[in-house]
């Protein structure tokens, strides 16, 4: 790729683009302006890029079909052996596919990426190998992220292994059933909404969305960069907390991180929660897609908390119902410019850019047509509040978080932990192929009305299973002050030990 001074035609549509009107002579006079700055670009086509180095030998892997792939949740099968000792030796990882792990295929879901071979690992895949740990493959995720369920990847739909025939929430989908499967022990998943704790959810098994900024994303597609994190996915709170120790921490690249305090994570698991207080959160519960038993279940093992030693209480916290409102503009109008404006890079923030990844994402362009229904309909809102509004959607939205935070700040001053309803419905059935586009957005977005709010405060929040609904996994969320995961997998690790989530 070469840097080339752009003829007048062309500064001519740019022009356009940007709503002015100059004449010829003018933009020939640019074009004489802007030569010494293409030279400054073209520079940089000299230098060698500036990336981590891929540590461990790997191969390309293979994309495994019939009873090989029997619920769709793998995208690529490989084996990337890591250390040969460290806190996951012996154990086998999936990586979430929108998670950069060099010479094996990621598709991030999308039809227009396919084909697509990263030269880098991102931070968390070289930590797990750094730890001993072994990286199976890559998990299917949803269309660019942008679903709740688990029917919009270009693969195909990835079926919940609990409840044959349902969506195994997403857009983590792929890393949550594998997990339920038995197939892996542990999975990356990425949370920008929900992302890791619905599926985690839905499929029965133990998600932790960290504190905003605590595990790099370095080499993650990014959704939109203020509400973007990444984290683990497990069958019990103990391995939960376990591949949480190993990924945690700064890596000097990552933007978003300031100054994570990392804790020691595995020796909060006391099987103790005596003395925790607990805000059961009021506005969790009744939301219009809510389920009655979902409601009742939870409240009943809150009961089960207090019986535990937890000081249980229902509060009120009238602004959690705001948090949807505030999300939305954030992510579509923010999305739209990370994901599509910036070809999966997004801009303003500094990190490690993959620019492999950047040159491939920019093929959308022409074949826009593919998009799922999620990202299209994304897509145009957040292009229409942009044109007619020139972000003071997104500007007031982002606003608006700080107040939201300090709503839960106030009850975290009394409370150590809320506590409510992972999403409001169990495993909803698949979508027919031919589903029209409002079945599709339906089953994709009905269910963050409780998790979207912590992606947009950054507090941390962990669910595990605490029942079943006519055979359907039903999730518990907990969530934590900022920094103190270790109150949560304590009174997760609590919780879990206290008897068997299937029989209850």
């Amino acid at each position: 790729m070469t840097f080339t001074l752009p003829s007048v035609a062309q500064l001519r549509r740019a022009a356009e683009r940007l709503g002015m009107a100059p004449t010829d002579d003018y933009l020939e006079a640019t074009r004489r302006i802007l030569e010494p700055l293409a030279g400054a670009y073209r520079v940089l086509d000299g230098i060698p890029d500036e990336v981590p180095l891929v540590k461990y030998p790997r191969t390309p892997g293979y994309r495994p079909e019939g009873a090989e792939n029997l619920h769709g949740a793998w995208y690529v099968k490989t084996a990337v052996k890591g250390a040969a000792r460290g806190k996951l030796k012996g154990r086998r990882i999936a990586l979430k596919d929108n998670v950069c792990l060099a010479g094996v295929p990621m598709m991030n879901g999308t039809s227009t990426l396919e084909g697509y071979v990263p030269d880098l690992d991102a931070t968390v895949a070289t930590r797990i190998l750094d730890a001993g740990g072994e990286i199976a493959g890559k998990a299917v995720c949803e269309y660019y992220c942008v679903s709740g369920g688990s029917h919009t990847s270009s693969t195909g739909p990835v079926i919940n292994p609990r409840v044959p025939g349902h969506s195994a929430g997403g857009s983590s989908s792929g890393s949550a059933a594998l997990v339920a499967a038995g197939e892996v022990d542990m999975a990356i998943g990425g949370d920008q909404a929900g992302s890791i704790r619905i599926p985690a959810s839905y499929c029965g098994v133990v998600g932790l969305k960290p504190t905003y900024g605590l595990v790099p994303y370095s080499g993650i597609i990014p959704l939109e960069v203020t509400v973007d994190h990444c984290g683990p996915i497990a069958a019990s709170v103990a391995d939960n907390a376990l591949l949480l120790e190993v990924i945690a921490g700064a890596d000097g690249l990552d933007g978003r991180q300031k100054t994570p305090k990392v804790r020691p994570y595995t020796k909060a698991l006391t099987g103790d929660a005596d003395g925790l207080r607990i805000a059961v959160v009021h506005e969790g519960f009744g939301h219009a897609h809510s389920e009655p038993d979902v409601d009742a279940t939870v409240r009943r093992e809150a009961k089960r908390l207090k019986k535990l030693g937890a000081k249980v209480k229902e509060v009120s916290i009238p602004w959690h119902r705001m948090a949807l409102p505030i999300w939305t503009p954030i992510v579509h109008d923010g999305g739209l410019i990370t994901m599509l404006t910036m070809n999966g890079a997004g801009v303003c923030h500094e990190g490690l850019y993959v620019t492999s990844l950047v040159d491939a994402s920019a093929g959308w362009r022409d074949r826009a047509d593919e998009f799922a229904d999620t990202i299209r309909i994304m897509a145009l809102i957040g292009q229409h509040s942009l044109d007619r509004h020139r972000g003071h959607y997104y500007a007031k939205a982002q606003n608006l978080r700080r107040r939201l935070r300090a709503a839960y700040n106030a009850v975290f001053a009394e409370h150590d932990l809320l506590l409510m309803p992972t999403q409001p419905l169990k495993a909803t059935p698949l979508p027919p192929p031919d589903a029209p586009p409002e079945l599709v957005t339906q089953r994709s977005w009905e269910n963050i009305d409780n998790t979207c709010a912590f992606n947009v405060t950054g507090h941390p929040a962990i669910t595990v299973p605490c029942g079943t609904g006519d055979g359907r996994p039903i999730g518990l969320m907990l969530v934590g002050r900022h920094h103190e995961e270790t109150t949560l997998y304590r009174a997760a690790h609590a919780y879990e030990q206290a008897g068997d989530w299937q029989r209850r």
